[in-house]
């Protein structure tokens, strides 16, 4: 079916006639049963075993349970109207070690699977791999061997011998950018490797093995094969708003050389056989082009019915000289990925419906040989159960701005077939555990109780009308919730912000209100008169001395990047409690704009008490970690686990670590990447405490060397305690660093003329100032408010 334009007919938005509408979840995801009826380990099982990797320690053992209630889940698909049912196969349930003997168990689960889903008149849309590859396969290379990628084509037609008869359309890979950028490329995800030599081989093989997978599907009688990508329009920011924006020649370049490596990075080789230039510059530098042999190409080239694309958001780029390039797009030096001027989902992701209009059109194009369908939209808020309800209020905005953004792209000519939600259920997302919910059905996860949110009811009309209706739906707003309540819209508005001041009477009948009304709060109900001061207050809490550098850069940076806005900076000290009363009162009682707050300890109620102003607050450093303040930080854990990296790569063994105060989010994160650099490389560690001066590290080292006379090097939470350790090391007559390595962090002055000259991990100061301002200026200005992170550079110098 090729789409045609379609008109609003009786006030509603229609989709072309045969348009499918459905949802999708993955395995891993959803199935649990992880250790039943032969299944296989999993790269997946692994990963989310090992301590750090997955938030909460959460694993996919038990998950949805949907292996054992899958009858009650396709249940609730017909309820909901669903044309078509997206899941993964489990790979390690077909063949356990990824090759050889077949599970027959495995293929019965499907084989259930499928049957109930016809019967419910819901059509199977199988995806062959989902991120879940056997462990045995990854023990011997995973997707660096190639004959991993003929190992995936014998598992696809295992798969289709026994489904095939009644599975039409089979998608062979999900997002082989994730698998090999986030897998293989910085370890983020399964399997937790870190090579962009082993990332590009991934990518070059993920797709080898789709082009072998579907020749091996059609051969065997597919009527319908894709392959799923995830897929960002790359723009500048003034081409956000407005795509017919002039662009200078750099920027130009920019946007160029990311959709190279976000987009056609795979589009090419799998729909026109070739890889671009620009895409194999950079391959080459990564990784030589050993990995693409002759013939790969014409083997990725298959002919492909359906084009999946996994839309979540754009890609804001522009040329920065002088910016290092993104950790997860190697080749970008001189790049600056900023951020959409947007409302953002629980994710931290923009949400940006006219990028997939322009993406959608692009592709087809692009590539009109193929049609497309999208596998995957949706977004992560934070759901609160009321009662036997769910007010998804913000996901169905979500949904319904990106299902008008799709319209457009059909009248537009893009020759879309059809729409897959994501995800059906609440699941294991990933790195996140259960702490993110994406689902249009809540799962509670202790129960396995399933509770259709509002967005499910909503989408079964959309599924039942083919379509939108020509109008908007209305939210419920903070005048109505009022009226309900019979209250003022402040009042309202401090019930929902948690203001104690409120009788319990009152919050109980506002709080009726909001359930009934199934009422989200937005930045209205947050703060109801905006004024505007032009000044800043830069606050500095216990503990932060006048004579450390960071200080004095905070001070002087932030200072002349405000003024240079148009700001007044007011420079506000809070080391006692009368203090920190004074500064609360002072941003709770309008007199500033918004605040930046130097970093505190964990200890300190201060960042606590400025997040509950209704002030923007932004903290330099990463903040304790029970209060949500937006930050700029930057990678004290990878810097540390850098500098412990560089002294194991130097042969020393023994590495202490002397740390800075434990109530420090700083200290403790260059803590925890000693501690898993030397985890990781089976070494023990040894760990004494500091107050950051040199009297404090003298005394740690001391101490450390009391402990262990053979230890061979240290690593130091900061550069003021390294000099005090290397005293105390010539004190005790050991040389650095024949004796012992030292190296620091921070890179302070002091570093390069200690003796001898200091290794260290540099910490861009400044830029992290200005990095906290310009957060601080957007999140004033009503724009995103999610934090950013800076990378550290080691710099070697002669005590190591």
């Amino acid at each position: 079916m090729t789409a045609m334009f379609t008109a609003a007919a009786g006030g509603t938005l229609s989709f072309p006639g045969g348009f499918v509408w459905g949802a999708a979840t993955a395995a891993y995801q959803i199935e649990g049963a992880a250790g039943e009826d032969g299944r296989g380990m999993s790269i997946w099982d692994v990963f989310a075993r090992t301590p750090g990797r997955v938030a909460g320690g959460h694993t996919g053992d038990v998950a949805c349970d949907h292996y054992h209630r899958y009858r009650d889940d396709v249940r609730l698909m017909r309820e909901l109207g669903l044309g078509a049912y997206r899941f993964s196969v489990a790979w390690p349930r077909i063949q356990p070690t990824g090759s050889g003997p077949v599970n027959a168990a495995g293929l019965d689960f499907y084989d259930r699977l499928v049957d109930e889903l016809l019967a419910a008149d819901v059509s199977p849309y199988v995806t062959l791999y989902h991120w879940d590859l056997p462990q045995p396969l990854e023990d011997r290379g995973g997707w660096t061997e190639r004959d991993t990628a003929h190992r995936f084509a014998d598992y696809a037609r295992i798969v289709h011998d026994r489904l095939g008869d009644r599975v039409g359309t089979w998608i062979t890979i999900n997002e082989p950018w994730v698998v090999s950028v986030l897998g293989y490329g910085i370890g983020a995800h399964a399997p937790g490797r870190a090579s962009w030599r082993e990332a590009f081989q991934a990518s070059h093989h993920l797709l080898l093995a789709h082009g072998l997978g579907a020749r091996a599907l059609r051969d065997a009688g597919a009527r319908e094969i894709a392959l799923t990508l995830n897929l960002a329009p790359v723009t500048t920011p003034g081409r956000l708003d407005d795509p017919e924006a002039a662009l200078s020649a750099e920027d130009a370049a920019a946007v160029d050389l990311v959709d190279c490596l976000i987009n056609r990075q795979f589009l090419d080789p799998v729909l026109r056989g070739e890889y671009l230039a620009a895409v194999l510059d950079v391959v080459e530098r990564a990784a030589g082009l050993g990995h693409i042999r002759d013939g790969d190409l014409e083997t990725v080239n298959q002919p492909l019915d359906l084009l999946g694309v996994n839309y979540y958001n754009p890609c804001v780029v522009s040329a920065e000289p002088g910016e290092p390039a993104n950790p997860a797009y190697p080749g970008t030096e001189g790049i600056r990925f900023g951020d959409a001027y947007a409302p953002k989902t629980a994710m931290g992701w923009p949400i940006v419906p006219t990028g997939l209009t322009r993406l959608l059109v692009r592709l087809s194009r692009d590539y009109p040989q193929v049609g497309l369908l999208v596998t995957e939209n949706g977004a992560a808020f934070e759901d609160t159960v009321s009662g036997e309800h769910v007010h998804d209020a913000d996901r169905i905005a979500f949904l319904e701005g990106h299902l008008r953004a799709a319209h457009t792209a059909v009248d537009a000519g893009a020759d879309l077939r059809g729409y897959l939600v994501w995800s059906l259920l609440d699941n294991f997302e990933w790195t996140e555990g259960y702490g993110k919910r994406f689902g249009i059905v809540h799962v509670d996860f202790a129960t396995q109780r399933r509770l259709p949110k509002d967005s499910a009811l909503w989408y079964r009309d959309v599924i039942r009308n083919n379509g939108l209706r020509a109008g908007r739906a209305r939210r419920p707003t903070l005048e109505e919730v009022a009226a309900r309540a019979g209250v003022s819209r402040s009042t309202v508005s401090r019930v929902i912000n948690g203001e104690a001041a409120v009788s319990p009477e009152f919050r109980a009948v506002v709080m009726n209100a909001v359930t009934e009304l199934g009422y989200v709060p937005n930045s209205a109900a947050r703060s109801l008169v905006t004024r505007r001061t032009e000044s800043i207050a830069l606050i500095v809490p216990d503990g932060v001395r006048a004579g450390d550098p960071l200080f004095a850069t905070a001070v002087d940076a932030a200072g002349r990047e405000l003024e240079r806005a148009g700001k007044r900076v007011t420079l506000m000290f809070a080391g006692s409690p009368a203090d920190r009363n004074r500064v609360e009162r002072h941003l709770a009682a309008g007199h500033v704009d918004g605040a930046l707050l130097l970093p505190a300890r964990g200890s300190d109620p201060l960042p606590g008490a400025l997040a509950g102003t209704g002030v923007p607050v932004v903290s330099l450093g990463r903040p304790p970690a029970a209060v949500a303040l937006p930050y700029a930080g930057t990678d004290d854990a990878g810097g540390a686990a850098a500098a412990v990296a560089h002294l194991l790569g130097r042969g020393r063994r023994r590495i202490a670590t002397i740390r800075g105060p434990v109530d420090l989010a700083a200290a403790r994160d260059r803590f925890d990447g000693y501690r898993n650099a030397l985890r990781d490389a089976a070494c023990r560690s040894a760990d004494a405490v500091g107050d950051l001066g040199r009297a404090s590290g003298a005394a740690a080292m001391r101490e450390l060397l009391t402990a262990d006379p053979s230890l061979d090097a240290v690593f130091v939470a900061g550069d003021l305690m390294a000099v005090g350790a290397l005293h105390a090391l010539r004190e005790a007559g050991l040389r650095v660093p024949e004796d012992v390595a030292v190296v620091g962090f921070g890179d302070e002055e002091d570093a390069a003329y200690a003796v001898p000259a200091l290794t260290t991990v540099r910490v861009p100061w400044a830029d992290q100032v200005l990095a906290a301002v310009r957060l601080l200026l957007r999140q004033i200005g009503g724009g995103p408010s999610s934090s950013v992170i800076l990378p550290t550079e080691l710099v070697v110098r002669s005590s190591s």
